[in-house]
């Protein structure tokens, strides 16, 4: 539905998530295998306290603390260049998204955070699934049929309650063309700021005709 596409509809429900007391060999071979760059660590309760990465990993390996300016602080570095578990390795706090979150508002936060992903949680604070920046990319990377289906039915049908022949719709590479008319002059600019807000939606090229007590406008 039209402006309704949540965190919770992209969002992997079955997570991969380690202890605080996890074994790093053990914390990289679950990355490996799984074919994933990062996993929250949690708590007794199942709530997310941390997230390791492989570029943690990877660093730790080579004995290497941070790059200079990634944490502003050189113990803390060299502290996780001695880590043997996951609690000591992750990077913390750890920022959360929310199910109820919509698409635009979890990418501005990834991008905030300058992370790749979120870790969601419920009321309880508890772990429900997570968030990558591929789940967000792929959510607006629609079909072009997606799209014309949600203009038919959701902006000029549902919100709008206009016959279905009165405007019609054609979309390519994410350009939406519509053509006809509406009952009123005022509708053409809200047929066009709807089907723009419309996700996966590059551009609106409206052609419509107003009639106002009968009279045509362009």
């Amino acid at each position: 539905m039209l402006y309704r596409r949540t965190v919770g509809d992209v969002m992997t429900e079955e997570v991969v998530t380690f202890r605080p007391d996890t074994p790093l060999h053990e914390v990289a071979a679950l990355l490996d295998v799984n074919d994933i760059v990062a996993a929250p660590v949690v708590d007794d309760d199942g709530a997310p306290v941390g997230v390791v990465s492989a570029s943690d990993v990877l660093r730790h390996e080579t004995s290497l603390p941070d790059p200079q300016g990634q944490d502003g602080n050189d113990e803390r570095s060299w502290s996780k260049a001695r880590a043997r578990t996951a609690g000591a390795l992750m990077s913390s706090p750890v920022f959360t998204a929310r199910a109820d979150w919509t698409i635009p508002r979890a990418a501005r936060e990834l991008r905030r955070r300058h992370v790749k992903q979120l870790p969601v949680v419920g009321d309880d604070g508890l772990l429900t699934g997570i968030v990558t920046r591929s789940d967000l990319l792929d959510a607006l990377l629609r079909s072009d049929a997606e799209i014309r289906d949600e203009v038919e039915q959701d902006v000029l049908g549902r919100i709008l309650g206009l016959d279905e022949d009165t405007v019609a719709v054609e979309v390519r590479d994410g350009v939406v063309t519509v053509r006809g008319h509406v009952p009123e002059p005022r509708l053409v600019p809200v047929v066009v700021g709807l089907c723009q807000g419309v996700v996966g939606v590059v551009a609106v090229d409206a052609h419509l005709t107003a009639a106002s007590a009968g009279t045509p406008e362009p």
